[in-house]
């Protein structure tokens, strides 16, 4: 069987059997190298576009079990799947499955990632690969033919200095109307929203305005009651136009809810700052603390994936910290004390995932459409 390799920034190089994408003799795939820990859900995480730019590698053992659904889509909204496309540049794991079995399984992880241009490697050890990136944290890498031999301080692209959420945000507005009654409209800024929010909103029985990332707010002529700002990949700084926005609907009083990318959104719109993380938080486990309740302290396992965090030391005074992850303590929801304005760093919609807080939603619709 061919075989691959990963060349981690450091020089550490990991070789596997090559079953996705080959790519030809002299091609390199650059990324990101991260890890995730969830158990299920990988056809949701590999097309989750805040994955854009990063090698993954799945802790998880085995991988391919249950094949690839369907990857039919309603109004450029996917009906199984977080976009239309695969967004990780790479895949690592340490076991593949060939033989899918799932009555929803349309085609192998294998065919899926070749259709879609993944290289992708098993046969490696993801365990001691996850303990080296949790030493050093994520590292640059490179996917590459066995053949190739690396050189020394080899140059690796870094996403990161791309703006890689105005890769995989729409270019144009769109409007998504439920089934029945529209209870109010939202506006969504697409950073690079997983589809299951916008399902999310519709099953609920709002109509989504969904904008391009960079759409100028204040020029919408639809009536809307509020303001959602999505998922997406990369540095929060680097979507100046989404932050601008942000902060024009917030001198309206205008309701805003944001998720992920959004809350670091809203954090740098308010006035706070972000930094990286170390190694970020991709998994479907975990724990965060609500601190804001009447009933006192509860808390929700939460599906994640991240890189950037809000820095509570600059959050303004008029905002308070919502939601904070029980592992590392890091910002995972802030809020404001007076206006209609928060915002979580982890996914409600779950996909994959538990939906614990999936009561958000609702939350924000008894912000938007309370009084109609």
């Amino acid at each position: 069987m061919t075989k691959l390799k990963l060349i981690l920034k450091d020089g550490t190089e990991v070789v596997g059997e090559s079953f996705g994408y080959l790519p030809k003799k002299d091609e390199t795939i650059d990324g990101e190298v991260v890890f995730n820990t969830a158990m299920v859900g990988y056809p949701e995480t590999f097309t989750d576009p805040s994955y854009r730019g990063q090698i993954l590698v799945m802790t998880y053992p085995m991988i391919g079990n249950y094949g690839i659904p369907d990857e039919a889509s309603d109004g450029g909204v996917s009906q199984k799947f977080e976009s239309l496309t695969s967004h990780i540049r790479g895949l690592v794991i340490s076991e593949y499955c060939e033989e899918a079995s799932h009555w929803q399984s349309k085609k192998t992880l294998s065919d899926f990632l070749k259709a879609h241009k993944i290289p992708a490697i098993s046969g490696v050890d993801t365990r001691a690969l996850t303990q080296k990136l949790r030493e050093h944290g994520v590292m640059l890498g490179k996917m590459v033919p066995e053949s190739f031999e690396a050189k020394k301080n080899m140059k690796i692209e870094d996403p990161n200095a791309n703006n890689l959420v105005a890769e995989v945000s729409v270019n144009k507005k769109t409007i998504l109307t439920p089934k029945g009654k529209i209870k109010a409209t939202v506006a969504l800024i697409d950073c690079g929203i997983k589809h299951n929010i916008i399902r999310s909103f519709l099953e609920r029985g709002i109509q989504v305005i969904r904008l391009p990332w960079n759409y100028d707010l204040s020029t919408v002529k639809e009536k809307y009651d509020g303001v959602f700002i999505s998922n997406g990949p990369g540095d929060p700084e680097t979507v100046v136009a989404t932050i601008d926005s942000v902060k024009w609907a917030m001198g309206k009083d205008i309701p805003i809810f944001g998720i992920c990318l959004g809350c670091q959104i809203m954090g740098l719109a308010a006035g706070a700052k972000t930094y990286k993380l170390k190694y970020g938080h991709r998994s479907a486990n975990q724990p965060c603390i609500e601190e804001v309740i009447s009933e006192g302290k509860r808390c929700y396992i939460t599906s994640q994936n991240h890189g950037f965090a809000i820095d509570e030391k600059t959050l303004p005074k008029d905002w308070k910290v919502w939601f904070t992850n029980a592992n590392d303590n890091t910002v995972e929801g802030i809020r404001h004390n007076k206006k209609p304005w928060f915002s979580v760093q982890f996914h409600p919609e779950a996909s994959p995932g538990p939906e614990d807080a999936a009561y958000l939603f609702d939350y924000f619709i008894e912000k938007i459409a309370g009084d109609k």
